[in-house]
């Protein structure tokens, strides 16, 4: 590579680098650090809404996305200009060959050559969304009434049936086969307090019934 255009492709990297930090900055005073309750002027967003909260929360993830892209490629700019200084810039990570620089002048921060980066890039037959790697099972990691510790204590799942039985936004429509309010949380059947259908059985038997029952069949005998 000829120095002029190492020196026109670190002047642009560094121009780059720049942008990056001023556009993270610009991110960052419009109050994405504050909670969205705060944004809104609202005491508390639990109890609006989903749809009322629609545009706050796109704008919210929008810049968010937009600001951990710009770090994504500001740690591969910052990577790039310190390959100047060894002088590796310009060669394939993998292969150690140089890199086309063409391919250079298009992403001056790119570490693999074209060859090299399809072979990463194997495209994937079903996707799936990203955070299902964090949340697996997905969106029951605290459901424990399965676990191999035979948990019987307050959990996520319960938690999540208390808060629903005082409704959502979903209604029994929403729910194939759903006919009641009921039908919208999980295992909604279940008894409250007890593990075991045994439990419900009374510890001290009421006293009083047997007589009141006696009493009747003698009316009725009579």
């Amino acid at each position: 590579m000829k120095p002029e255009t190492r020196d026109k492709l670190k002047k642009r990297l560094e121009r780059e680098k720049q942008l990056l930090l001023d556009q993270i900055s610009r991110i960052e005073k419009t109050g994405i650090a504050n909670t969205m309750s705060y944004s809104m002027g609202e005491l508390s967003a639990y109890d609006n809404h989903p749809a009322d909260l629609g545009d706050e929360l796109f704008e919210r993830s929008k810049d968010i996305a937009l600001r951990d892209n710009a770090h994504v490629i500001l740690e591969d700019i910052e990577k790039a200009l310190l390959k100047f200084k060894d002088g590796t810039y310009g060669l394939c990570e993998k292969c150690d060959r140089p890199i086309d620089q063409d391919r250079l002048h298009t992403i001056p921060w790119v570490s693999n050559c074209i060859d090299c980066q399809q072979q990463v890039e194997t495209e994937d037959p079903t996707p799936r969304p990203l955070e299902e790697d964090l949340l697996e099972p997905p969106f029951q990691r605290t459901f424990l009434d399965s676990s191999v510790s035979d948990f019987v204590g307050f959990d996520g799942e319960d938690a999540l049936q208390s808060v629903l039985r005082f409704g959502s936004s979903d209604t029994p429509q929403d729910i194939p086969g759903s006919s009641d309010y009921k039908n919208l949380f999980p295992n909604n059947n279940e008894h409250i307090g007890i593990v075991d259908n045994a439990d419900a059985i009374p510890s001290k038997l009421d006293t009083q019934s047997p007589k009141k029952h006696v009493k009747t069949v003698k009316t009725e005998h009579r």
